[in-house]
């Protein structure tokens, strides 16, 4: 979905005021005045309509507490009470900085507090004394934000942090989502539910733990009101970053939207705890580490499944995991309503980690308990910050039948359209007709999977849960060794840190000086002769075990035709030929191991001991088709063709 000219025009309005910061400000600067500016305005234009009434009511009123009151005479879950607007404060062009701070601190505590987050009353000061506040606030009066719908004000927002996140060397992606992307995880997420959402008296909590500037949310709710005019949406969510948090709060106070946005980390500073919501959606950002907050969150952890990352801990430099774990942690529960959640996930999270690590104990822990409805791969090239392939998971705690105990995998990397002009790493887009078949798709999974026929059977498979656990064997074979005194192995023996302290070994290597170039195949002829070389010499082996095992260590060889070396009777590891297989989860391990690696290596076993079980879900595995290579007579064909081509255009050069 591309921008339509509305919005567009405005954005490239807005940031043309950056030529007026030219020499005052640096690039990485821009946003610090631009976007708080923008939100001035967008702020003033809808407050138009009420003005005088507020100001004529905020006369009137002989109370201490107004702010009920004057938010009825506004319309609005805001105010403001000074008597100003942005075209009367550039119409005194010698007092702007005054009238300017006058008529931010008029407003409502919740508006200011949003101000607040852009350190707005500075920057005035700063634009004074460069002497480019009159002109910056002047352009600014002079735009029309008033008519533009929520939406399309998203978009603007959007296109300046885009903007401004380049000019800063920062991620874009941290602050957005495409909206395409946002309305087809929508869908997904709501489509099952739409007969419940239409019925009456619907109320419904949406939560976002990384909301950005609030896409997410407000296009959730447009969607819940597109299936029932009269449901009531509460929005919640949490921002890390002060500008996002400052526009999504604004724009709910604009849409006078019911809920809550609250700023802070949603790992050290969860600002909902206890609270349950019934459907959920993020797009965390990703790869980025969680080291800063590694105190909380070990502490949470240590709390079990009493706090919310009882399933394990990822590794330190992606803390994806951590967000799905928070979310899952407030669902609604299964004996009231129940809940849903997608989140936005690269392709790390599907394998990353080994049987029995952090990762893999999550991914054991949602498929264990049926949480896991479906994953979507997407087209790459969709986000603005990075160009890689990107994941829809889809979990609810109230599957529908037919999905017990199963998971759908849905390829959809081949819907997508090129965009006429590319933003950032995006330069794909998913069309609405797109959207609509991948919903519909998803939504007849089970049919399309079990229907050979259907044109899109390959794009959809349906998965037990247990089909993505494996139990991780360690294979073992036996240790293989000849004994010989080299020049290497007498080396070996002077620099063993393990002999290094007993006093008997510079002796000890003196006295095997005279038999070097002497090879055994078994350890009891070696030890006989070296025993009696050492005596000779005045010498002797190693007394302790420890010192002996050293003494052995330097002067073995691995030699697949040497003799098995064993301890108690039973013949010790080779460490260098152990290997690893990973036998699926409902497989017999014995069974196995008989069929596909006995046949192979009869000598191997199985450690049984260092069994371990893990989970993955190989996505791109189940989905890869098999191309066979070009046939050679068609490539020789190419090449001398081409080979014609060049002599021809040779001669014509030669000529």
């Amino acid at each position: 979905m591309s921008a339509g000219p509305s919005h567009s025009k405005i954005a490239a309005d807005i940031w043309a005021v950056a030529d007026l910061l030219r020499g005052d400000y640096k690039r990485h600067e821009y946003g610090g005045v631009i976007l708080p500016f923008t939100l001035l305005r967008r702020l003033d234009a809808v407050m138009a309509p009420t003005r005088e009434a507020v100001w004529k009511r905020d006369t009137e009123l002989r109370i201490d507490n107004k702010r009920r009151m004057l938010e009825i005479a506004a319309k609005l879950p805001f105010y403001n009470t000074s008597k100003q607007d942005l075209r009367s404060i550039v119409a005194d062009d010698k007092n702007v900085a005054k009238n300017l701070k006058d008529y931010v601190n008029g407003f409502s505590p919740n508006v200011r507090e949003v101000l607040e987050r852009f350190d707005l009353d500075n920057e005035i000061t700063r634009l004074n004394s460069a002497r480019i506040l009159y002109q910056v606030a002047g352009r600014f009066a002079a735009m029309d934000l008033g008519s533009l719908s929520s939406h399309d004000m998203g978009y603007v927002f959007e296109h300046l942090i885009r903007k401004f996140a380049e000019d800063s060397n920062e991620t874009a992606g941290e602050h957005f989502t495409p909206r395409e992307v946002i309305k087809l995880m929508v869908n997904l997420l709501i489509a099952p539910d739409a007969d419940t959402v239409a019925g009456e008296g619907q109320v419904i909590n949406v939560y976002d733990p990384a909301c950005g500037t609030g896409g997410m949310l407000t296009t959730a709710e447009d969607h819940l009101k597109s299936i029932n005019p009269g449901v009531e949406v509460y929005l919640f969510g949490q921002e890390l970053n002060p500008e996002s948090w400052a526009i999504c709060q604004a724009e709910m106070l604009l849409r006078s939207q019911r809920g809550d946005i609250q700023l802070g980390n949603s790992f050290s500073q969860d600002h909902f705890p206890g609270r349950r919501f019934d459907y959920m959606l993020a797009n965390p950002p990703f790869g980025v580490e969680w080291k800063k907050v590694k105190t909380e969150v070990d502490r949470e952890a240590e709390r079990g499944h009493a706090g919310r990352f009882g399933a394990g801990l990822p590794r330190i430099n992606d803390g994806s995991f951590l967000f799905l774990q928070h979310m899952i942690s407030k669902m609604e529960r299964v004996e009231g309503k129940g809940a849903r959640l997608a989140i936005v996930f690269n392709g790390s999270p599907l394998f990353t980690g080994a049987a029995e690590s952090g990762e893999s104990n999550i991914r054991r822990w949602i498929l264990e308990n049926d949480w896991l409805e479906g994953i979507v791969a997407l087209p790459d090239q969709l986000f603005y910050n990075t160009g890689i392939s990107t994941y829809f998971w889809i979990l609810s705690n109230r599957k529908p039948a037919k999905l017990a105990g199963k998971v759908v995998l849905l390829d959809a990397r081949d819907q997508w359209e090129k965009m006429r002009k590319s933003l950032g790493d995006k330069r794909k887009q998913i069309s609405e007709a797109q959207i609509e078949h991948i919903t519909k798709l998803y939504m007849r999974a089970v049919d399309v999977a079990a229907n050979p026929d259907d044109p899109d059977h390959g794009k959809v498979k349906i998965f037990g849960t247990r089909d993505f656990g494996y139990h991780r064997i360690t294979v073992e074979r036996p240790l293989k060794q000849r004994f010989e005194i080299t020049e290497d192995t007498l080396t070996a023996l002077e620099n063993s840190k393990a002999l290094a302290r007993w006093d008997g070994r510079d002796a000890l290597v003196t006295a095997l000086r005279g038999t070097n170039g002497s090879v055994w195949r078994t350890k009891d002829e070696a030890s006989a002769e070296l025993l009696t070389t050492a005596m000779a010499a005045g010498a002797g082996l190693p007394g302790t075990a420890a010192l002996l095992k050293a003494f052995w260590a330097a002067i073995a060889v691995s030699d697949p035709d040497g003799e098995v070396q064993r301890a108690n009777g039973s013949p010790l590891p080779d460490p260098d030929l152990r290997d690893f297989e990973n036998v699926p989860l409902d497989e017999d391990i014995d069974e196995y191991f008989a069929r596909e690696v006995t046949p192979h290596v009869p000598d191997a076993w199985i450690d049984h001991d260092k069994t371990k079980v893990g989970y993955e879900i190989p996505f791109t595995r189940h989905f890869y088709v098999y191309t066979p290579p070009r046939p050679l007579a068609e490539i020789d064909a190419e090449l001398r063709d081409l080979e014609s081509q060049i002599q021809k255009l040779l001669g014509e050069v030669t000529m």
